[in-house]
């Protein structure tokens, strides 16, 4: 197994999000990261990513571009990612204001990948108004129900913007089927002839490959797996109904990986604190605890930034949901003196130090986890000063990377590195 600076390496959030994923695939694939990197390959999630990264004096916020494009890295966004082309182009256009010569020339988009529209995006935001106070904390952006039209129906997906056609017919099944939920409300989208057109013009502008451009890319250097949102908001491993429509955790990765017979070094990122966008629990949270977050704010679907004191039974239980991780990159640990760490929980069940993951895919065991993490009161003691000792105490994991700042100067790789 190489190590996080000189083979393909999985980049996964350890908690719900906003835990600098998008800054650490920055570094990786800068001169600073180690040996060139080819591409980086989005593995799952979609528009509804948040990556923001700041470097040499500029600062975006990447959702579907891979977060190596600073320095020219290609993005790849696999079978498994959600594709949005209007709200990609539009991010497109933002990258070259920032200097990012022709942006869409390095996006590759594997053909399988499901489409997310406009029908999808008004759908999802209408169902998410009906709940009313009980919103699940969706970002809105028509992830959930692109995820859930495709277990039912033949979905539209990138290929099809190829065969304007086939595409226009799966529109039309797909506005008729969403007709009853979003009638009511205020949410609109587009004509379906128009919508063919522009994604007519998208895939002139981008290129879709098909099943061999992973190992072509591999061939030409290293991998870098950017994933989205975090373990805790998995689809099976998060806390319902306060989940994602999708696999967190680095099976997609790992699986994609295996078709090319090629092995990865599993970077799990953490921060210093805990953070949660939205509804759900969050034992550690601390309304008091004073942290700037100029780029996490209130989202209109997906709620408060909330912040809370560190919690080692969620990461390791998050940690044990990967199959383990090689290594962690432990960011923000600039925060105050003012965080603290949970020591364990006191809970309906007693007084519990670990939260073990389930064996497999039991939702029925999560939503009970749920409301035990809903009731549970942290112990809470003092963050020790070594804390990136800390960390590697109450994982068994190596820190090989860590940050005080936003900045891509602000990172550095530990003598840990190549520690399996």
């Amino acid at each position: 197994m190489s190590g996080v600076r000189d083979g393909h390496v999985i980049v996964v959030d350890l908690g719900f999000g906003d835990a600098g994923k998008g800054a650490t695939v920055d570094w990786l694939c800068s001169r600073d990261g180690g040996a060139p990197v080819s591409a980086v390959v989005r593995f799952n999630g979609g528009a509804q990513a948040a990556h923001n990264v700041i470097a040499e004096g500029r600062h975006h916020t990447f959702a579907q571009f891979g977060s190596g494009t600073f320095s020219d890295v290609p993005t790849l966004l696999s079978r498994h990612m959600l594709v949005e082309p209007i709200a990609l182009a539009g991010e497109a256009r933002q990258l070259a204001a920032l200097g990012v010569a022709d942006p869409l020339r390095l996006v590759r988009i594997d053909g399988r990948a499901l489409l997310t529209t406009p029908i999808h995006i008004a759908a999802n935001r209408a169902r998410e108004d009906a709940r009313g106070s009980s919103r699940h904390g969706s970002c809105g952006r028509g992830i959930g129900e692109t995820a859930r039209y495709a277990m039912e129906f033949d979905a539209p997906r990138v290929e099809d913007c190829l065969r304007p056609s086939v595409l226009a017919e799966k529109l039309l099944l797909l506005a008729a089927h969403y007709g009853p939920l979003i009638a009511p409300g205020a949410h609109r989208y587009e004509p379906i002839a128009d919508l063919v057109d522009m994604y007519r013009e998208f895939v002139a502008a981008v290129r879709v490959v098909g099943p061999g451009e992973l190992a072509a890319l591999a061939s030409r250097g290293r991998l870098i797996f950017e994933g989205a949102q975090g373990v805790l908001l998995d689809e099976w491993r998060g806390f319902p109904p306060h989940t994602t429509w999708s696999t967190v955790e680095p099976a997609n990765a790992c699986a994609l990986l295996a078709e090319i017979d090629a092995t990865a070094f599993t970077l799990g990122v953490t921060r210093t604190y805990a953070t949660r966008h939205g509804a759900g629990p969050f034992p550690t949270e601390d309304p008091e605890l004073r942290v700037p977050e100029p780029h996490n704010t209130h989202g209109p679907y997906q709620g408060s930034f909330r912040r809370g004191h560190a919690d080692p039974l969620l990461l390791r239980y998050a940690v044990a949901a990967c199959g383990g991780v090689d290594g962690l990159a432990v960011t923000h640990l600039d925060a105050p003196s003012t965080v603290r760490a949970a020591t364990a929980y006191r809970t309906v069940d007693g007084v519990l130090t670990d939260l073990p993951p389930s064996a497999g895919r039991d939702l029925d065991r999560q939503r009970r986890l749920t409301d035990l993490l809903y009731a549970a009161e942290p112990v809470l003691a003092e963050l020790p000063a070594d804390r990136v000792g800390w960390f590697h105490e109450q994982t068994g994991v190596p820190v090989v990377l860590t940050s005080d700042g936003a900045d891509r100067a602000a990172r550095v790789a530990t003598s840990a590195v190549s520690v399996r």
